[in-house]
């Protein structure tokens, strides 16, 4: 599975990394990192949560 991240849409709440911070990488001022994130298998559940707690939906879920 694949994140396909839009950081532009990104307004810096943090609920993806509230939930996996270890597939979500933040920036000093709390903004997603740019470029897609590679999701290994046995954290796509987490991930898939994560992705789809953006309320600016800067995440978008890839299979």
């Amino acid at each position: 599975m694949k994140i396909i991240v839009h950081r532009e849409k990104c307004q810096g709440h943090a609920r993806c990394w509230a939930m996996t911070p270890d597939i979500f990488e933040l920036d000093d001022e709390g903004y997603i990192m740019p470029g897609d994130i590679d999701v290994p298998e046995e954290q796509e559940r987490l991930a898939w949560m994560g992705a789809k707690s953006c309320p600016e939906r800067a995440l978008d879920i890839q299979k």
